[in-house]
């Protein structure tokens, strides 16, 4: 995927880390030099200009991305006034940040393609994590389906994890397993990190331990049904 992120903020310096490390190519643009100077060498292309301003904002290759980022939350008028600019400038495929519900309701009206709000989004997490009683991350797909990353319990520990049975007793496919493994960066220091050991379409061979993270997916409520089984 092609896309360019627009605002460097926290967010958007996220989400470029994040987009480039899983190889989309990135173009990342802001009007803060310094911001931009700390993303150059992670992204295809970073440019100090000013989106605000329709000349600069041309600048930009608009028409040869899938997808422009307008990822500016704190400056509602900045963020307005980009997503009006590039509806005018005729780029098809914006997604943009909202910082609150009356952001939001102004940008419904340019009917962009999605509208993200990510500290709603956390807070959601972060109730849902709370009510579950397991410490997990999850990725809604819709309504009803959810992909789970959560730790191992301890009942799990030494058993193989297609001897779980997820998916005949609470419907839940199981897409990975992450282990913890100690990596070394190019400075040669080393560090703890959680690579996957097994997929869905991978033989099972090793117990799961302690530190593992397994991955599935399946409707909420289904997770709901494991939890009050751990």
């Amino acid at each position: 995927m092609k896309c360019i992120i627009i605002g460097l903020g926290t967010y958007g310096r996220v989400l470029v880390d994040e987009m480039s490390a899983l190889g989309h190519e990135v173009i990342a643009a802001d009007s803060d030099a310094s911001r931009v100077e700390k993303v150059k060498d992670i992204c295809d292309a970073a440019f100090q200009i000013d989106a605000c301003d329709e000349l600069a904002l041309t600048v930009l290759p608009l028409k040869k991305v899938d997808v422009v980022i307008v990822a500016i939350g704190s400056n509602l008028g900045a963020s307005v006034r980009v997503v009006a600019l590039l509806k005018k400038l005729g780029v098809k495929s914006i997604y943009a940040r909202a910082n609150d519900y009356v952001h939001k309701s102004i940008l419904q009206a340019f009917d962009i393609e999605k509208i993200l709000i990510p500290e709603e989004r956390a807070a959601r997490s972060l109730v849902r994590q709370m009510d579950l009683g397991v410490k997990t991350d999850l990725f809604r797909i819709d309504d009803n389906y959810c992909v789970y990353k959560f730790n191992i319990p301890e009942k799990f520990v030494g058993m193989l994890a297609n001897d779980l049975h997820l998916y005949e007793d609470f419907h839940l496919k199981i897409i990975a397993v992450k282990k913890k493994e100690k990596l070394q960066n190019f400075l040669g220091i080393e560090f703890n990190a959680s690579v996957v050991v097994n997929t869905a379409e991978e033989e099972d061979d090793q117990p799961l331990e302690p530190d593992d993270v397994l991955v599935c997916y399946g409707k909420e409520s289904d997770f709901r049904k494991l939890c009050r089984m751990l």
